[in-house]
């Protein structure tokens, strides 16, 4: 409908050469209500291939140390020069080229450096599109601190883009107060796409990449799983955090204060609907589980003392320990005289013997200890609360796939049940209980 408005981002694989630049261009030209586009830099044409920003680390790093940088930031500017003659424009870089080598010669900041790539791609998608270009520079801000100003940016990019009926926003970066250069941090650019969709009241938030949306398991596991079709911000959170998807779990909550949906799209196969991210979904009759995901890598602290249940503040005093460390948990699972803190292993790197000392003069624990090798599994799906044996199946599941499970945590809303493994059955748990939900 051309009375909506869609906000459009590009990943990097999907501006990656001229060719994914046409076919972004022709999803863009194809509905009148994508008004605002927000581009990545280049991503890799091929397996052996860099990424432009990669590249533009390097660069800026080999000339803070005063190397010669000639060849590879040629190599850089080549693959923009090689976009613009695939797409047989009559336009030209070669000014920004030289402003931004000089400006890696003069140490502008490695901030700076990775944010050129978004800012010269965008360029070039404003000029191909025929859309207004506006800096992220100019829009997005950052606060003293280096944090979001969320706030500020919402305000003055919503009435910059109310006097601009279709622009360019480059991903990944905004200005800190003193006008230098902020880059986010992982998933950046998808970031960006959700503050511009919150900034335009957009109608939908459509995040276009390599994969036609989520899959209810790990392809590199599970053979062939089944595509999600709707899921809800919670379930995204959930998985995200867990190690799936194709958003980065930050890039989901401008757009979700906002409850403005997000399709993740495919540009190399428009066609596909993609998954529909949503505040609220209606529970299909055979999603029981929306999906399955996991991670390695994770340690259980165990603290044993008899009467543990009754000493006030034991829970408490064991988490400052792990707060001095600059340690957070990922899990309680307790009981009467036992407590376990699941963690991320590599946290614990150098300071264990350190952490056990300090729980010891703490609580005073009959035993702890610390055992490596656990992975946890999630199993997420808004319909498990009102399915009654899903706990049941999940764990029959496992017991058939011969697994032990060292570990299971339920939330309070239902809304997933984690299971801690040895790192050893990852996989096999992983398809055991794919094959129990999906027939």
């Amino acid at each position: 409908m051309a009375d909506q408005i869609k906000v459009v981002k590009f990943g990097g694989s999907s501006l990656a050469d001229a060719e994914q630049f046409k076919k972004a261009a022709g999803i863009v030209h194809a509905e009148q209500s994508r008004r605002y586009v927000v581009p990545s830099a280049p991503g890799k044409r091929s397996k052996t291939d860099d990424k432009v920003t990669d590249m533009l680390y390097r660069c800026y790093d080999m000339a803070s140390k005063g190397e010669n940088i000639e060849e590879l930031f040629d190599k850089i500017a080549s693959r923009y020069r090689g976009i613009i003659a695939g797409l047989s424009m009559d336009y030209s870089l070669e000014e920004e080229f030289s402003h931004i080598k000089r400006a890696f010669i003069h140490k502008a900041g490695r901030d700076y450096a990775a944010s050129r790539g978004e800012y010269l791609n965008g360029l070039i998608m404003a000029k191909y599109l025929g859309y207004d270009f506006i800096d992220a520079a100019d829009v997005i801000f950052f606060t003293d601190n280096g944090s979001f100003d969320a706030e500020r940016t919402n305000n003055i990019l919503g009435s910059v883009l109310r006097e601009h009926k279709t622009a360019v926003v480059p991903g990944f970066y905004g200005s800190m107060p003193n006008d230098t250069i902020k880059t986010f941090s992982r998933g950046g650019s998808d970031i960006t796409g959700s503050i511009v969709a919150r900034a335009a009241n957009c109608d939908l938030y459509e995040n276009w990449t390599d994969v036609s949306g989520f899959l209810m398991a790990d392809p590199r596991i599970v053979d062939n799983p089944r595509a999600i079709g709707v899921i809800t911000y919670r379930e995204l959170r959930e998985l995200s955090y867990m190690g799936a998807g194709v958003l980065h779990e930050e890039s989901i909550f401008p757009v979700r204060f906002a409850g403005i949906p997000i399709n993740i799209r495919n540009t190399n196969s428009p066609s596909d609907p993609g998954t529909m991210i949503v505040s609220e979904a209606d529970i299909a009759d055979d999603q029981v589980v929306t999906g399955i995901a996991g991670k390695r890598g994770f340690s259980v602290l165990s603290i044993e003392k008899d009467m543990m249940n009754s000493e006030l503040g034991f829970g408490r005093r064991v988490l400052e320990v792990l707060e001095h460390h600059e340690i957070s948990f990922e899990h309680l699972p307790s009981g009467i005289d036992t407590m376990s803190v699941i963690l991320s292993t590599a946290a614990l790197e150098g300071r264990r013997e350190k952490i056990i000392d300090e729980l010891c003069a703490e609580v005073d624990p009959d035993s702890v200890a610390i055992e490596d090798g656990v992975a946890l599994v999630a199993v997420v799906g808004r319909g498990m609360r009102s399915v009654k044996g899903t706990a049941a199946r999940v764990f029959n599941a496992i017991a058939n796939g011969d697994v032990n499970i060292r570990m299971i945590d339920q939330g309070s809303s239902e809304l997933n049940i984690i299971i801690g493994i040895n790192e050893s059955d990852f996989e096999k748990a992983l398809r055991a209980i794919y094959a129990e939900f999906v027939s």
